[in-house]
């Protein structure tokens, strides 16, 4: 029998939006901590609602170590998730004292292993950004875990459709951006995306113009330039060609990334020298992007559009 929330847990808010909140709570009996989504659903228009119950379908179906696990409630619509408390993944790493292209090595192989586990389960989260990507504590080398599936969606196979426009515009694929149908392959574009911002801290498309960012994008134009990319190693490069690859269908899968020498062999391939202009790069580009999210959640805020 399903448990009513109210009398199983203590709850402390954390935010507050428009037709949400998320409270820190604490299941009674076991002492556990989660984070729990609390919808009104009275306020949602239908298309709210498909979206909602999109999300926590998906979320019921994802059992991984890196992905939050769910419970819900009827009445008011309750998501529980695993409560994450290390913070998003970038902010960490520029407060190290050390940080390599081994490391990053690492960060990439723990987010293609969530991705890798999504699509096996038929998940595509078409939202992978720096965002969404949390460690499960403040302790050294906590794991990193995928957040936000409010894009996902469930796909059949290879299945390749038309699904719409979604995603952030610095990590959008160019067939998504073409109108082309798309599937899972939209999810390792942006890990190359990322991937390339975890080795130099800055990302390989760029414009003010959102016109002429989508135009880099659906050309493939990014290079690695000099200096910052002379002390990143052939292999890191290839992997990330392999993930920019504007062809999805020759784009390189998480299983295939996953077996590739920069992250199998990480510790014979990967240089392990520390990079300091990275750090300082990637400072610059959190701060930006933390600033565009403010303004962001601002205005979906006023427009009162947000869940």
């Amino acid at each position: 029998e399903r448990e009513r929330v109210e009398p199983c847990f203590h709850v402390l808010l954390i935010f507050r939006g428009a037709f949400s909140v998320v409270r820190r709570c604490v299941k009674v009996l076991s002492g556990q901590e989660y984070a729990a989504k609390i919808i009104n659903t009275k306020k949602l228009s239908t298309r709210d609602h498909q979206k909602l119950d999109r999300e926590a379908r998906i979320c019921r179906l994802l059992k991984h170590s890196n992905i939050g696990s769910i419970i819900s409630e009827e009445g008011h619509h309750y998501l529980i998730f695993d409560l994450v408390t290390g913070g998003e993944l970038f902010e960490d790493i520029v407060a190290r004292e050390y940080y390599s292209e081994a490391d990053a090595s690492h960060c990439i192989q723990q987010i293609l292993e969530a991705v890798l586990h999504c699509h096996q389960m038929g998940v595509v989260h078409r939202d992978l950004k720096p965002e969404n990507l949390l460690l499960a504590s403040k302790s050294k080398g906590a794991a990193v875990k995928l957040a936000d599936f409010g894009l996902a969606i469930e796909v059949e196979g290879d299945q390749q459709a038309w699904f719409g426009f979604a995603g952030t515009p610095g990590y959008l694929s160019p067939e998504v951006l073409r109108k082309d149908p798309y599937g899972k392959a939209v999810d390792l574009w942006a890990c190359g995306v990322i991937l390339y911002i975890l080795l130099v801290g800055y990302p390989p498309f760029w414009d003010e113009d959102q016109h002429r960012l989508y135009q880099q994008i659906k050309a493939g134009a990014y290079d690695f330039p000099s200096p910052e990319w002379d002390t990143v190693t052939p292999e890191a490069k290839d992997l990330i060609n392999k993930m920019l690859t504007i062809n999805p269908s020759k784009r390189i899968t998480a299983a295939e990334a996953l077996k590739h020498p920069w992250i199998s062999h990480r510790s014979t391939v990967a240089s392990c020298m520390h990079r300091q202009e990275t750090v300082e790069c990637l400072k610059k580009f959190n701060a930006r992007r933390k600033l565009k999210v403010s303004l962001y959640k601002a205005v979906r805020s006023s427009s009162g559009s947000c869940i």
